[in-house]
């Protein structure tokens, strides 16, 4: 959904349905990789860019990028940011305006600045909604 902001758009790439809400923003000097089945709510912003933190160095220009990689079966909160050299595991959900400052295992909810395992995701899950009936096979 627009709009959608990137640097370069070649450092992208993303998995079969991926879904992203409004206000993507992706700044994407390294590597930005999607998984499939990935959600994305609105105003977003993956940034591979790290600064200096010593202001001569800052001064002079010195920057790197990082890459993010993010697994399959994500769920992404509105407003949240993830930092360069994030890996964020399969089936993970990212609660609502985490800053993602280090990687996130799979199969957990994690929330918070900066973002942390809140617990992992279980059986009992698949009954927070009721009126959610999966398939017979």
């Amino acid at each position: 959904m627009s709009p959608f902001w990137c640097d370069y758009g070649y450092n992208i790439s993303v998995g079969d349905r991926f879904y992203a809400n409004h206000g993507m923003i992706i700044t994407d000097g390294a590597k930005v990789t999607f998984g499939d089945d990935v959600f994305v709510a609105p105003n977003f912003c993956f940034t591979t860019a790290e600064h200096a933190i010593d202001p001569d160095m800052r001064r002079a220009g010195i920057e790197i990028a990082k890459p993010i990689a993010v697994g399959n079966n994500v769920w992404i909160g509105a407003g949240t940011i993830v930092l360069a050299g994030v890996e964020i595991g399969d089936n993970t959900v990212i609660g609502a305006g985490s800053v993602v400052t280090r990687s996130i295992p799979g199969n957990v909810v994690a929330v918070g600045v900066p973002c942390r395992v809140l617990r992992e995701i279980t059986e009992e899950d698949k009954t927070r909604y009721p009126m959610y009936r999966p398939a017979s096979s």
